[in-house]
């Protein structure tokens, strides 16, 4: 199996506060990677740097066979158009109806006509479960499941090759959050998509993450998939794992 995430040794810091201090990680082509961690321990920090929004003080990552640290700026652009991501809030432009958020990568960087990027709007909205009707509404008169499937549609509108999920059912109700699940797992298959998913939900780790890291004490406390983090005996893992919701969890998935 491929690699197509690797990151060495991870330093970051922001004034005196070191979020990370020797994060090292690899994410395999083709799977459902999570990087799970208490709040403060630099999930989404780490996220940012994989997509190039932040930069570590040391250390090496390496994403689609690319340095990140050494791109210029053309390797930069060319790198972000491989990936999609999908932000926490879904953060749609709110003066822009649906299809109008899908079709702006379109048609920044690329020479489609209108009726062809029309034609893929479509598209990525049955893709991922939204109705026709759909693609005329603002974000403002979404509900939360929808906004996070038009942020999903917008992050698939390149056809990347890596999605990036920012904690993709933050906010949504058990169902719609396992169907959001359903559809992620459904997608990567479909589309021999990689996907890295920033969560704290237990159910997603238990049903859809195939490998995932934990972070705590500004490390990866551990990594691999559930089994085998669940034999680790780490305090940070024991809390997540082992207390009344890891519990709940775990009869659930038995």
């Amino acid at each position: 199996m491929s690699v197509i995430i690797k990151a060495r040794n991870i330093v970051t810091r922001f004034g005196d506060n070191v979020v990370h201090d020797g994060v090292s990680l690899t994410v395999n082509t083709g799977e459902i990677y999570g990087l799970l961690g208490g709040s403060g321990s630099g999930k989404s920090t780490l996220l940012r740097e994989f997509i190039l929004l932040l930069r570590p003080q040391a250390g090496s990552i390496t994403v689609l066979g690319y340095d990140v640290m050494a791109l210029n700026p053309f390797q930069a652009e060319q790198l972000r158009r491989r990936w999609g991501i999908l932000f926490q809030s879904g953060a749609l432009y709110s003066s822009l109806t649906v299809a109008e958020n899908i079709a702006v990568m379109l048609q920044e960087y690329t020479n489609l006509s209108s009726d062809v990027i029309a034609d893929i709007v479509n598209i990525k909205l049955n893709m991922v479960g939204l109705p026709k009707h759909a693609a005329d509404l603002y974000p403002a008169e979404l509900s939360g499941g929808m906004i996070k499937r038009a942020g999903l549609a917008r992050a698939l509108a390149m056809d990347p090759e890596l999605l990036f999920l920012d904690e993709p059912t933050s906010g949504l109700d058990p169902v719609s959050a396992e169907g959001f699940d359903q559809l992620i797992m459904e997608l990567r298959d479909i589309l021999g998509l990689t996907v890295v998913m920033v969560t704290h939900d237990l159910d997603s780790i238990w049903t859809i993450v195939d490998r995932f890291a934990v972070l705590g004490d500004k490390k990866v406390v551990a990594e691999g998939d559930l089994d085998t983090v669940m034999q680790n005996s780490h305090p940070i893992i024991d809390a997540f794992f082992k207390g009344e919701r890891g519990r709940i969890r775990s009869r659930h998935g038995n």
